[in-house]
């Protein structure tokens, strides 16, 4: 029991970023600003950000095992084809699969590749020392 009751607070980063994601892909077509050119990099820089977060978070939970980060990624990247999938049935809304597989799988690599690098280059200065 007190297994479990220790892996419930590291799943609340995830949970988080689940919650914000879903917020914002559950707002209708309508109420999304669309400007063009700032707005499709607004849009895609939110799906990068916010799933090399929720990578990172799924990271978390798994201990920030360094073998596990193709789980973490594999994690995020599904959560992202179910999140487009809802997304399908939102008014005014399409699913987009490029979304899944270039801006969150790519945010999700590129956040897990930069906790990758900050990691061995913290565990190498403190090998120096």
């Amino acid at each position: 029991m007190k297994k479990i009751l220790s892996i419930v607070p590291r799943w609340f980063p995830a949970l988080f970023m689940m919650l914000v994601i879903f917020a914002f892909s559950s707002q209708p077509g309508d109420n999304l600003p669309n400007f063009l050119t700032w707005d499709y990099i607004v849009k895609k820089a939110g799906h990068t950000i916010g799933y090399g977060l929720l990578a990172l978070s799924y990271l978390h939970i798994l201990k920030n095992n360094t073998r596990r980060y193709w789980l973490a990624w594999f994690m995020a990247v599904v959560y992202s084809a179910t999140d487009e999938f809802h997304q399908s049935f939102v008014f005014g809304r399409n699913a987009f699969i490029y979304d899944v597989i270039i801006f969150d799988n790519l945010g999700s690599i590129f956040a897990l590749s930069l906790d990758y690098f900050f990691r061995r280059k913290h565990e190498k200065a403190n090998q120096q020392t």
